[in-house]
């Protein structure tokens, strides 16, 4: 059982962050704002996938008009991503539900009142985005790229907020780095009570970023940390989405859809457990309701895994043996499988 770290509750839009809330899944565009149709595609893509928080880049004022635009025909909770320049914050602030900035790039403390004036008119609560690879020169000659040096940019940009009388506030510390990343998270945890955005960035390419992602995220949210999340790839990032609900599902922190369980295969396998699994992972790709489907290459794990499943199928010589919530159903020719066992599921509840 994961306890998890307790924290303030923010409002992002329709949803919370941090508390007893569940933890949330954010994902990023990656198309210009000034694409209207292509942006809004992606966000449908986006929320169809499962993404609850979708992060948008505003580089310029003028493209705030098309975040007016694109607000108009989306529902899902946006974030406006700003640096440096607050007046493009401060324009973006009617048409989204929280802004994501680093209150030190913002400008001088004038600048940053006005940014905390327009979030508390609207109710937005500010995301504050250290990254290990954009820290203050004087952090870095101090402490070196290191933990602790993001942990004071953390703090410096919160004092800045807090100085304004502003508390709605989530944090997060990223690097590339999956250790300097987790001792970040632990060290900030001793310091403030502000849900925390958790993330590798830079991770990398779908497959490596996914693998580096999923054991940075998979420590953090073991040991507690973490309300909401992004998987970093260089992908599309609907496989971004893909990634996080994955983790969370694994770590049985969130349920979603179908979850398939399978056997590595051994010398002691008769059946074609390769295409099996696969081809039951494909036929089950877009079931929504949770559901846990073991496919099992022999009879020595086999039925245990079978109890432990809704729904698993056993194989063996030219042969399948169903089971429905660990107790067997009957057996069936090999090439009869699949649509046996997508009956069961079908009248599994």
């Amino acid at each position: 059982m994961i306890n998890r770290r307790r924290t303030r509750t923010v409002d992002v839009g329709n949803m919370k962050i941090g508390g007893d809330s569940q933890i949330s899944i954010q994902s990023m565009c990656n198309t210009k704002i000034s694409d209207i149709d292509a942006t809004l595609d992606q966000i449908a893509r986006l929320k169809e996938a499962g993404c609850e928080i979708v992060r948008l880049a505003i580089p310029t004022l003028k493209d705030v008009e098309h975040l007016r635009k694109i607000r108009e025909k989306t529902d899902i909770p946006l974030v406006a991503d700003i640096h440096f320049d607050h007046r493009i914050a401060i324009a973006s602030a009617p048409y989204v539900d929280k802004l994501r900035i680093n209150p030190g790039n913002i400008g001088d403390d004038t600048k940053v009142r006005l940014v905390v004036e327009a979030a508390k008119k609207y109710s937005l609560p500010i995301r504050i985005g250290v990254n290990g690879g954009s820290l203050k020169k004087e952090l870095v000659t101090k402490h070196g790229n290191t933990p602790e040096a993001m942990v004071e940019s953390a703090m410096e940009n919160i004092r800045l907020l807090e100085k304004n009388d502003f508390f709605d506030i989530i944090v997060s510390l990223k690097a590339s780095d999956v250790q300097k990343t987790v001792r970040a998270y632990e060290l900030l945890a001793e310091k403030v009570e502000y849900p925390f955005h958790i993330g590798i960035t830079e991770a990398g390419t779908k497959e490596s970023g996914t693998i580096k992602s999923s054991v940075g995220l998979g420590i953090l949210l073991a040991k507690g940390f973490g309300d909401t999340l992004r998987v970093s790839l260089t992908a599309d990032p609907v496989e971004e989405v893909k990634v996080a609900r994955g983790i969370l599902q694994t770590l049985g922190l969130r349920r979603y859809g179908r979850e398939i369980v399978s056997c590595p295969t051994c010398g002691r396998t008769e059946i074609d457990l390769v295409r099996l699994a696969s081809e039951v992972e494909k036929a089950t790709e877009n079931i929504k309701r949770p559901i846990k489907i073991a496919v099992m290459g022999c009879v020595v794990n086999g039925p245990g895994e079978a109890s432990d499943a809704d729904i698993a199928v056993v194989g063996t010589k030219d042969a399948g043996f169903i089971y429905r919530k660990g107790r067997l159903i009957r057996k069936v020719q090999e090439n009869m499988i699949i649509d046996e066992l997508l009956k069961e599921i079908d009248t599994t509840k």
